[in-house]
């Protein structure tokens, strides 16, 4: 992957230090490898720090200070469980145990197989819906536990 500094920065990079344009893509270079490979893999950073002369060691300060950016592989599919006051009231722990169950990992881990991540989230935003998942970006709402084996299959599905 080619990095371009000034393709990213654009007209701000007429103001711009060297250094600081540099440093100033490192998220657009962050998002466009995770995009590629769906997590910042050790030796892509690597290189990219050489790439822009930005020390190792700042490479990782700023990706692992945002919460977007993830340094281990990912599932194809993100299975987020809501586990906010109404999802868990309405129960959220039961829906998040029988995904776990089903797929045999834990929250944030990933299938073997690459297919899925499981996640919790603090809230979706659907607290009259509760308890909600979303599978990608698809919110599923009301889960109980008749609609529960919907939701494994709807995972099963996009896998």
């Amino acid at each position: 992957m080619e990095i371009n500094p000034d393709e990213i920065i654009g007209h701000i990079g007429e103001v711009l230090s060297e250094r600081q344009k540099k440093r100033g893509i490192l998220i657009h270079a962050f998002q466009r490898i995770q995009e590629e490979h769906n997590y910042l893999p050790e030796d892509v950073l690597r290189k990219l720090s050489q790439k822009l002369g930005v020390p190792l060691s700042d490479v990782y300060s700023t990706a692992s200070f945002y919460k977007q950016f993830y340094f281990t592989p990912r599932g194809k599919n993100i299975v987020k469980v809501c586990t906010g006051t109404a999802c868990h009231v309405r129960g959220a722990s039961k829906v998040l145990d029988a995904v776990e169950k089903e797929f045999n990992i834990k929250q944030g881990e990933t299938t073997d197989d690459l297919s899925m991540t499981l996640e919790t989230v603090g809230c979706i935003g659907c607290c009259g819906l509760a308890p909600v998942a979303t599978i990608n970006e698809e919110i599923v709402g009301e889960i109980d536990m008749r609609k529960i084996e919907e939701v494994i299959e709807t995972i099963k599905e996009h896998r």
